[in-house]
């Protein structure tokens, strides 16, 4: 790409002072300025020309255009009205950018129509291709961005994201990793293999933010995912048992499922897990907290269906 097109810190603040705007921090812009580490993003994404690569907050285009070079599709989403032409200008040689001027998410929990839409369709149109999310993502959606990529049924191969350092910590602690480990480290790491890549200093973006951020990388893992007999059940299981992360796991459980459990039940299913009743989440593995579920999953599916029928 030419200088010109290198989006530094200088060519980004002559360019919004020429519009007469400036990055929002409502949106949570902070525009990634080292070269250096966008072509290092990009690079590990590993992409082809068979991939179809998700972009969310596509700023000013500055890794949009890098990724336009090596990908068969990128579909870039930019919620930010005034610098979606400045995105545009900097994609202008490509034909293989899809803009979306719009919010990704429709909710916390759900992507908008439009995004899912248009992935399915860019899919379809190269036989064979998979979905890679690669992104400077703004750091106020970056968590549903990423939990709800691993939770749709899009077939993702991989994802390489900037996000804040603390939400790296959490996507990547071990049990007895005090609270950093939570509802999202396990959700990730029950289906993926995480890895932190670089931390970044403030210094590599514009505008600065006030705390560090991190290169991670996510590698969809079958073999771990298929361990989990009924995701939803899961992803509400972990999510409700570590909202009360230093509660006695056995005292949130028969909360949890009283219309369904009685707490003998809970503790019978306590114990054939080999769990001592005084047992707290923060304190189990991955895997642990996945066949607990299963097994609280098969119990309440079952006092369900037997209210039913009575």
């Amino acid at each position: 790409m030419k200088d010109a097109d290198r989006q530094t810190r200088s060519y980004l603040m002559e360019l919004f002072e020429q519009r007469g705007v400036h990055p929002r921090s409502d949106y949570g812009q902070n525009f990634l300025i080292d070269i250096n580490l966008i072509e290092f993003a990009v690079e590990s994404a590993e992409l082809t020309d068979d991939d179809v690569v998700l972009e969310i907050g596509a700023g000013t285009g500055g890794m949009t255009a890098f990724l336009a070079q090596q990908a068969g599709h990128v579909i870039s989403v930019e919620i930010d009205t005034n610098v979606v032409p400045l995105a545009e200008y900097a994609v202008r040689e490509f034909d293989n950018v899809t803009l979306l001027n719009l919010d990704a998410l429709k909710n916390k929990n759900n992507f908008a129509p439009e995004v899912l839409e248009t992935i399915r369709e860019k899919l379809e149109s190269i036989p064979g291709s998979t979905l890679k999310l690669v992104a400077n993502l703004p750091y106020n959606v970056a968590t549903p961005i990423i939990s709800n990529l691993v939770a749709s049924d899009l077939p993702w191969s991989r994802m390489v994201t900037t996000i804040q350092w603390e939400l790296a910590a959490r996507m990547a602690s071990k049990h007895g990793g005090g609270t950093n480990y939570g509802a999202l480290s396990v959700w990730l790491q029950s289906q993926a293999d995480i890895k932190i890549l670089k931390k970044l200093k403030p210094t590599v973006f514009w505008p600065r933010p006030k705390v560090d951020s991190a290169i991670v990388r996510l590698i969809p893992n079958s073999e771990k995912t298929a361990l989990i007999e009924d995701r939803e059940f899961f992803h509400d299981f972990v999510r409700r048992l570590f909202h009360h992360r230093r509660k006695m796991m056995r005292s949130v459980l028969v909360t949890m499922y009283r219309k369904q459990l009685g707490k003998g039940e809970v503790d019978r299913i306590l114990g054939e897990a080999e769990l001592d009743l005084k047992s707290r989440a923060e304190a189990l593995t991955v895997e642990h907290l996945v066949e607990l579920s299963n097994r609280f999953a098969r119990e309440v599916k079952a006092a369900e269906g037997a209210n039913k029928i009575t």
